[in-house]
């Protein structure tokens, strides 16, 4: 019964604290956790999990927040968390996942995401980043761009080309780049808010044992698609409370600032609010999909919307600050840990989100999927396939 595996999930956890000081060090008590099987419930057990139904997760996390327990920083770490992680546990071995999967929980190991080039633009399928077989070795060369974390991450999700012969959908392969592996080079891509979250990476014969690739040679495109369809739930799908996230910092604004308001701002503030509850009611239920399996197409729309919102709520922002809402507060060229898109100002709100269209998968590219792939309507003619 569901209230009985409830009712025993926080039992384990009250067992655990007791063994447990969550004051400790966050290292060693997320290492614990992950050992006891609380860090993904749905997880098998030995990886960080019970084999329970992945909607049991909230019941674990409420259980450890009263305690005052530390999280895995999922931003500091969120392709790692989002996207490495349930790509290692549906294409991993048994091997891959016991190296990787307890050390990007804890935070130790940062993973990045080596998708985008240059020359392919929101054509994944079109990389040239190739990878050729030398013994047990595959030797690397290519270079990818808009890379979160390259900086930091130890680990890399990497698409390469291993067989320019056939179409290109069926000639990738799907590797673990070791980001320390000699002729690996990241160097930084500032951007139009001043800041560098981004990176160029170069690959530059880089050797990569066998040992890291993950699925069948030439089964890139399949693995990559899981990768994909849970980057974008974790850009679009994070849970919110009422008036969470941009939305609330404008809606606050409004009630405080009565001296900006105007009739056509309020309208549009209106309508901006209700899409914003709309897209978090939406990102509610697809989560709670989620939970009884993987994530689908619907996670397209998730994220497409989100990226609209953004731009939408930082324009009218603007908007009611006026003159005000163009002063920006520090151009420094650093590298953040993430985009603080709430504790920024609001001319740093707007220009960062100009990138929320680009980043997860263009929205054209979206709507294409949600057109074929949730609606059912024809597909668009391809020349290149």
């Amino acid at each position: 019964m569901p209230d009985d595996i409830a009712a025993r999930l926080r039992g384990l956890v009250a067992e655990f604290l007791r063994r447990h000081d969550p004051a400790a060090g966050r290292t060693d008590f997320l290492g614990a956790r992950f050992d006891a099987g609380l860090a993904w419930v749905h997880h098998p057990v030995g990886l960080g999990g019970l084999d329970l139904p992945r909607h049991h997760q909230p019941v674990l996390e409420e259980a450890l927040a009263r305690a005052g327990a530390p999280d895995e920083r999922p931003r500091r770490n969120a392709i790692g968390l989002g996207m490495a992680a349930p790509t290692l546990l549906r294409h991993g071995t048994p091997t891959q996942c016991h190296r990787w999967l307890r050390p990007l929980w804890t935070g130790e190991q940062v993973w990045c995401q080596l998708f985008s080039e240059p020359d392919a633009g929101s054509d994944l399928a079109a990389v040239r980043t190739r990878a050729v077989r030398d013994g047990d070795d595959w030797v690397v060369d290519g270079q990818k761009v808009w890379t979160s974390l390259a900086h930091r991450a130890r680990w890399g999700l990497l698409l390469a080309r291993t067989d320019p012969g056939v179409a290109k959908h069926r000639g990738m392969t799907y590797f673990v780049c070791d980001m320390t592996a000699p002729g690996v080079r990241v160097r930084p891509l500032r951007q139009l808010t001043g800041e560098a979250e981004f990176n160029e990476v170069f690959l530059t014969g880089v050797r990569l044992p066998d040992t890291l690739r993950l699925g069948a040679v030439g089964d890139g495109w399949r693995v990559a698609r899981t990768t994909l369809m849970n980057e974008r739930v974790a850009i679009g799908g994070r849970p919110l409370p009422r008036e969470g996230g941009m939305i609330g910092l404008l809606a606050r604004t409004w009630r405080e600032r009565p001296e900006l308001r105007t009739g056509g701002l309020h309208a549009d503030l209106l309508r901006a609010w209700v899409r914003a509850e709309a897209a978090r009611l939406t990102a509610l239920r697809l989560r709670q999909q989620l939970a009884a399996g993987e994530p689908g197409p619907e996670g397209s729309a998730v994220k497409l919307t989100f990226a609209e919102l953004a731009q939408r709520i930082s324009g009218l922002e603007l908007d009611l600050l006026g003159g005000e809402g163009l002063r920006y507060d520090d151009w420094t060229m650093r590298r953040p840990e993430e985009p603080d898109l709430l504790g920024r100002t609001a001319a740093y709100r707007y220009l960062r989100a100009r990138g929320n269209s680009i980043e997860g998968g263009t929205s054209e590219i979206l709507r294409t999927i949600i057109a074929e792939r949730v609606l059912g309507l024809p597909a668009e003619p391809r020349v290149d396939r």
